[in-house]
């Protein structure tokens, strides 16, 4: 099925006002971090790392470190996102050098 450009754009309008809805709410909901519940500014401080962690291991589900290329085009660009954040503190660098970098190694050396 082929959409049409109007459909297409109001796809992307309700998935756009979803997603901002999302990230408002919150803020509606608690104005003051204060008085939030508890759990509310539990779940604040660890869903962040959790969601990394998860996507982490769904990248490396199906790297074999018994078979060529053994996990070595990964584990440096894991290396370089890791690197870079410790020593820029800047997610956006990290995460494109990191993927700069496997891309290039996949592509070039790892082929």
């Amino acid at each position: 099925m082929i959409l049409t450009t109007t459909q297409s754009l109001i796809i992307i309008g309700v998935l756009a006002l979803g997603t901002a809805i999302t990230r408002f709410l919150p803020f509606v909901f608690f104005p003051n971090p204060q008085s939030a519940p508890k759990y509310i500014i539990y779940l604040g401080k660890m869903l962040p790392a959790a969601a990394i962690s998860l996507l982490v291991v769904y990248c490396l589900r199906y790297v074999t470190f018994v078979a060529s290329p053994y996990g070595i085009p990964e584990a440096i660009a894991i290396t370089v996102v890791a690197v870079l954040h410790i020593w820029k503190r800047n997610t956006l660098i990290s995460i494109l050098a990191g993927t700069v970098t496997y891309m290039l190694l996949v592509q070039f050396l790892f082929y």
